[in-house]
């Protein structure tokens, strides 16, 4: 597996420049699009249509649990050096 994540979406081997195009095709191309996966695998390129719509089902497998809580969130560290998402009151002024 080409992926540093631990997600199943971009886990095969699709380049962070493939992934790039596949997001910008797929805000292109939505579901009402005729030959929708066709034309994402040719804005991706290297790819097939089934490959496409593979990559797709992940991405939606994945969001899927991140909304049914099931991805922790991060534990941040500020450049402070706090932890577990506490801002200082400095920082609350940006948010």
């Amino acid at each position: 597996m080409a992926s540093n994540s631990m997600s199943s979406y971009g886990s095969g081997l699709w380049t962070v420049k493939q992934n790039k195009a596949f997001e910008r095709a797929l805000a292109t191309y939505d579901k009402d699009t005729p030959d929708r996966w066709h034309n994402v695998a040719r804005a991706v390129g290297g790819t097939t249509p089934d490959e496409a719509k593979r990559q797709y089902d992940l991405l939606v497998r994945d969001i899927e649990s991140i909304e049914n809580g099931h991805v922790p969130f991060p534990n941040y560290t500020t450049t402070g050096g706090r932890s577990k998402g506490r801002l200082r009151d400095e920082e609350k002024r940006y948010c």
